[in-house]
C-alpha cells in the first residue's frame, strides 16, 4: 500500500514514456527515488513524479507496483538528521519536539533529501511537512498549529492529509468557507475536507 509522498526506489528508463525529457531520464537512470503522486493510475501502476535538480523539473509518470523495492514514508524521515545547515533543516530540528505527539511526516524538497542523500535543499527552500489527521482539526487548533510553525527559520507548508484527500494547513486555519481538497481525481473547493466529495 503506498499512500502520496512515499518514495519509492526501482523505477528503471524503460517504465518511461518514450517523449520523457533527458533530465527524466538521467534523474532515473541514476537511481533517483520517484515521489508517489495523488492522481488515478492503470492498474497494477502507481501514479509518480520524477524531480529533477531545478524546481521546474517535475515530470508525471506511472510505475510498475512490481517493480517498487523500496518505500520510505514521510513518517519515517521524522529522526533523520542532516549535517548540511539550512534554514529548512533547522526549521525541522525546532520543530521535531513541538510535534511529538502528532502523525506527521517530511515530505517535499527536504523529505527527498533526507531518504536519498541527494542534495535537493537550498537556502530559500521552504519546509514541507504532512499531519495525518483521520479525525476532523477543529479551525482553533489548526490556528494554534499554524502560529507554532510560524515561529520557524523559514516558511513551513504543511498539509492535513484526511481519508479523503489533503488540504493545506494554512488554508483550512484561515476561516475560508470553502477550502481546497486535493484527491486522487483532481482538486475540489470543499466545506469539510473530512467528507467524502460529491
Amino acid at each position: 500500500m503506498v499512500n502520496a509522498h512515499d518514495l519509492l526506489w526501482g523505477m528503471t528508463p524503460a517504465h518511461l514514456p518514450a517523449q520523457a525529457p533527458a533530465w527524466v531520464l538521467n534523474a532515473i537512470s541514476a537511481g533517483h527515488p520517484v515521489v508517489v503522486r495523488r492522481a488515478v493510475a492503470e492498474p497494477g501502476q502507481v501514479a509518480v513524479g520524477v524531480r529533477g535538480r531545478l524546481r521546474e523539473q517535475r515530470f508525471a509518470a506511472q510505475m510498475p507496483v512490481l517493480a517498487v523495492q523500496r518505500r520510505v514514508a514521510p513518517e519515517a524521515l521524522r529522526g533523520v538528521s542532516s549535517a548540511r545547515d539550512l534554514p529548512a533543516l533547522r526549521a525541522l530540528d525546532q520543530l521535531r519536539p513541538l510535534l511529538a505527539h502528532a502523525d506527521w511526516g517530511v515530505s517535499g524538497s527536504a523529505g527527498f533529501e533526507l531518504a536519498s542523500g541527494i542534495e535537493a535543499l537550498h537556502a530559500l527552500s521552504d519546509l514541507d511537512l504532512i499531519l495525518r489527521t483521520p479525525e476532523p482539526l477543529d479551525r482553533n487548533a489548526a490556528c494554534a498549529l499554524l502560529a507554532i510553525l510560524d515561529t520557524a527559520p523559514c516558511p513551513v507548508d504543511l498539509q492535513l492529509q484526511t481519508p479523503f484527500g489533503a488540504v493545506a494547513l494554512r488554508e483550512w486555519a484561515s476561516g475560508s468557507r470553502r477550502v481546497l481538497l486535493k484527491t486522487a481525481g483532481g482538486a475540489h473547493l470543499v466545506l469539510d475536507p473530512w467528507q467524502a466529495v460529491a
